[in-house]
């Protein structure tokens, strides 16, 4: 009997060893840094399984299940694209592939990206991922768009830092993105205004004439023009332009949370992406001009939100100290902005929203993460970690991801655990030549 107890009891062992449910991988018995280390990991297969095959790109979307047919999979989005490649980077330090994976990944994606359509060094919203040709995003819209391209700079950015002292083949790579970050010719999406145009069309000129105002998510564009060694702009562009000569300021406060920024459209702050996008490697913390401290800005836009979700006035299903963010993503019918807002807020939930805020908020985004992890797994979660969007009032689950929303998640996840994609941006020279330009105090 005690050879058989002995025998059943090993067995037991074993099996428990192989199951993930019932050993640390159990969701329910997870740390938070295990936690952390999960979404990061299934979110980034997103950039590395998910890519566009030809150009090692990121698809605009990916729909898992038949509910929604797609027939862009070969559709590549240059922003997107920029995030991912800050993502292989945090994949490499993470060990999620190997150093030479990620050289070999990010040397076919920046080799399309030369080879593909620019317009006076600007890449269009999207690529065809064979060709590299432009996709138009809607009519007029088919040449350089200048807000995307500083997304894809900031990337390159870092791959330059990242690997500048390494191989010859990494130099190599380091090079290829100086180059091409190098390329973009700020000035001309001027006009000869103190202003930065979000488009240029081959076929239409200036026909879109969107002059870009802060504040929004294009902060780092602005950074950009003024850090280009090659095609740099003035001062004045940026305080003339995005800050209107001050107007830009606009003090506003909800339940005590204050705002220091007019936000385009919205006086509770708009969407969360814009505390991200521009922030991904564009440190917030000790970041200072002469309208607001942008990391005061971003915290309070996101404890807006939260506080917004959790008063939930609209009394929609499911939101809550551990179920907020609103954020542009899919929608209920088709796609939205949602903002804390009475028209704006739809009762729609985006996880990127709180997860990406992480660096902000992290009590609150841990506590969203968990909650959405170990109680709605089965609802929200598949291939490439959370899905985009959810709303349980209206019972509304889909399978889809767009990587635009994918991206922030991955690099966020990485600046709360180690700083490395800030620390690579910031370490930049012509970052902080920038910078000095605009009168910004900042966090090297």
């Amino acid at each position: 009997m005690n050879r058989i107890f002995v025998y059943a009891f090993a067995v037991l062992v074993v099996f428990s060893a192989c199951n993930p449910s019932k050993n640390k991988g159990d969701s329910k018995h997870l740390s938070d840094q295990e936690l952390i280390d999960v979404v990061q990991r299934q979110t980034f297969r997103y950039f590395w399984e998910g890519a566009e095959p030809n150009s090692g790109a990121a698809r605009e979307r990916i729909h898992i299940d038949g509910v929604y047919p797609q027939n862009d999979k070969n559709v590549v989005t240059t922003g997107a694209t920029g995030f991912g490649i800050m993502g292989i980077i945090s994949a490499i330090e993470r060990k999620y592939i190997t150093r030479e994976e990620g050289v070999e990944r990010l040397s076919k994606i920046l080799d399309f990206l030369k080879n593909a359509d620019r317009f006076h060094g600007a890449w269009p919203h999207w690529l065809q991922g064979e060709t590299g040709e432009t996709k138009p995003f809607s009519k007029k819209d088919d040449g350089g768009d200048l807000v995307e391209t500083s997304f894809v700079a900031q990337g390159l950015i870092c791959v330059k830092q990242y690997f500048k002292d390494g191989t010859e083949e990494e130099k190599k790579l380091s090079t290829l993105a100086d180059d091409l970050w190098k390329g973009i010719d700020f000035k001309w999406y001027t006009r000869g205004q103190n202003v930065l145009y979000w488009h240029w069309s081959p076929n239409y000129g200036w026909d879109m004439n969107f002059p870009i105002h802060g504040y929004n998510e294009c902060l780092v564009m602005y950074v950009l023009a003024a850090a280009s060694p090659t095609h740099g702009v003035e001062a004045a562009v940026y305080h003339e332009g995005w800050a209107e000569n001050g107007k830009i300021k606009k003090e506003h406060e909800y339940e005590g949370i204050k705002l220091q920024l007019r936000h385009q459209g919205v006086d509770n702050g708009g969407p969360l992406f814009w505390a991200h996008y521009s922030y991904l490697g564009l440190n917030p913390h000790g970041l200072k001009d002469a309208y607001a401290s942008y990391w005061e800005e971003n915290r309070n836009q996101v404890l807006i939100n939260y506080q917004w979700c959790v008063n939930n006035p609209l009394k929609y299903k499911g939101y809550g100290k551990d179920s907020w963010g609103l954020t542009s993503s899919y929608s209920v019918k088709g796609y939205a902005g949602h903002a804390p807002a009475m028209e704006r807020d739809l009762g729609v939930i985006a996880p990127t929203a709180a997860i990406s805020s992480i660096v902000y908020t992290p009590e609150q985004s841990l506590s969203a993460m968990r909650n959405w992890y170990e109680n709605k797994k089965d609802r929200l979660w598949g291939e490439y970690g959370f899905y985009d969007a959810f709303s349980e009032t209206d019972n509304w689950y889909p399978q889809k991801y767009l990587g635009i929303d994918q991206g922030p998640v991955v690099v966020m996840l990485e600046n709360y655990r180690s700083k490395l994609l800030w620390k690579l941006f910031m370490s930049d020279s012509d970052v902080q030549n920038g910078l000095n330009k605009l009168g910004f105090q900042y966090e090297k």
